[in-house]
């Protein structure tokens, strides 16, 4: 066989050799995912942004509109409160659940943790329904309070910030306690018995050993819990009243009743924004890395 020039030889190999390189092969091995991100994410968000400025030409107006109404400043804030309140009950609630799991015979434990992965394949619908059947006036909880004599009475337990309360923690408690069960089985029991042998009592040693040791899970489902209840509308729109809508609920309103979606955009660019700066602040002050267990730098 004749020797082929070097040139051709470089031609031939170098479609094959770019192909080969270690670079060329991990790029290739993100594209589905960097495909899915640019059309699930990238493309709506961007598409909702640039509704909200250009109606049609360039303007500031929906945003101005919105912070100089009292309204939707007001519903601004009230789904702050709602959506820290009920990461705060779902903590409350949850923390002590995932306590006891960690504690429980492998049997028991698997049976809670069914229970509590079944939760998640209820419809939200029905789940909220079924605390309208509980918490109306003619309702479960009233009716037995009224039995026992315990009131004269039918308390108002729905349409209000109680009623708003009682579902989204009852929605989001699942979520509160998977990421601190992880965390709390990665924790040697010992280390809590080393703290009695040395002097400590049961509630010294939770507060010094395992509720610090814990804080990676509290910090993962709090956060979680917030930004999911920052976007939440089903739960406000069923439970709550007139006084405890969100601010997806107004954008829902925007958008279904009024038709008016560069005004609807940009509430939502706003809450985006909200969320975007919890996050940072939660970066700035505790890490995201402890999330996955690192060390913040």
């Amino acid at each position: 066989m004749k020797d082929l020039p070097i040139h051709a030889i470089a031609d031939k190999s170098a479609p094959r050799s770019f192909w080969r390189r270690p670079a060329t092969q991990q790029f290739l091995l993100v594209v589905p995912a960097l495909a899915a991100l640019v059309l699930l994410f990238v493309y709506p968000i961007s598409s909702v942004l640039l509704r909200s400025l250009f109606s049609p030409e360039l303007t500031f107006k929906h945003y101005i509109y919105f912070f100089k109404t009292p309204l939707y400043t007001r519903v601004l804030w009230i789904t702050f409160q709602i959506s820290l309140l009920s990461t705060l009950s779902a903590l409350v609630v949850g923390y002590p659940v995932a306590y006891v799991l960690r504690r429980a015979r492998p049997g028991i434990r698997n049976i809670f943790l069914l229970a509590i992965t079944l939760s998640f394949m209820i419809s939200l619908l029905v789940r909220n329904y079924s605390w309208i059947i509980v918490l109306q006036r003619n309702g479960v909880l009233n009716s037995i309070l009224d039995y026992f004599g315990l009131i004269e009475s039918p308390m108002k337990l729905l349409h209000n910030r109680f009623g708003v309360m009682v579902g989204m923690t009852h929605i989001f408690v699942p979520y509160i306690i998977f990421p601190i069960y992880s965390v709390m089985m990665g924790m040697d029991l010992n280390l809590e018995k080393a703290a009695q042998n040395l002097g400590a009592t049961k509630w010294q040693t939770f507060w010094r050993v395992t509720f610090p040791l814990s804080l990676p899970g509290i910090g993962a489902g709090a956060l979680l819990v917030f930004i999911m209840a920052l976007g939440f509308f089903i739960t406000p729109a069923l439970l709550g009243g007139r006084k405890d809508q969100m601010l997806s609920n107004l954008i829902q309103i925007q958008v279904v009743d009024l038709l008016n979606w560069p005004f609807a955009s940009a509430m939502s660019v706003i809450l985006l924004i909200v969320t975007l700066v919890v996050f940072a602040i939660y970066n700035r002050y505790l890490g995201v890395e402890r999330l996955w267990g690192g060390v913040k730098t």
